[in-house]
């Protein structure tokens, strides 16, 4: 398995092995590629925000879904990491592999930890999704294994 750098994650996408939309240049990380925050998802108030600035109270989860829809490819897995200026305002999150053949926004739980309220903007760059190629294609992607997520768009807590 390799980490995918700048130059790889730009042919992937030129050689449709992955997709990004929407994709932004500037979001584009030696090793890398920086999502940003499309909706926020508060359970305490039962808010679901897409648009301006929101307070996240203090000790409170919520969750966060990505703007850019993900496509990956059957030989491309990913992991996904806070970015460290939200981990130093005490945010916390859930993160895991984003399989090979997932295709859809990501929804990321988490944790405002701080005994202060937290404003997020939505749009803001939130946690970096760093690419791996598979050594072999899996027997069976995604889809094939549960599928449960498969092209979701927006917060998504169950199906």
């Amino acid at each position: 398995m390799t980490i995918l750098s700048d130059e790889d994650i730009e042919n992937s996408i030129k050689n449709s092995e992955l997709s990004i939309e929407p994709f932004n240049q500037k979001n584009l990380t030696p090793n890398g590629y920086d999502l940003s925050i499309g909706e926020v998802y508060i359970k305490k108030t039962d808010q679901h925000i897409k648009e301006g600035m929101i307070s996240i109270p203090p000790l409170t989860w919520f969750a966060v879904s990505t703007k850019e829809f993900i496509k990956m490819g059957p030989q491309l897995s990913s992991q996904l990491w806070i970015r460290s200026s939200y981990a130093r305002k005490g945010i916390l999150a859930s993160f895991g592999k984003v399989d090979a053949g997932f295709h859809g926004t990501l929804t990321i739980g988490c944790f405002n930890s701080s005994d202060q309220e937290i404003e997020i903007p939505i749009g803001d760059r939130f946690c970096q999704i760093v690419f791996e190629r598979l050594s072999t294609v899996p027997k069976a992607l995604y889809n094939e294994r549960s599928g449960t997520y498969q092209n979701q768009r927006g917060v998504t807590l169950k199906r």
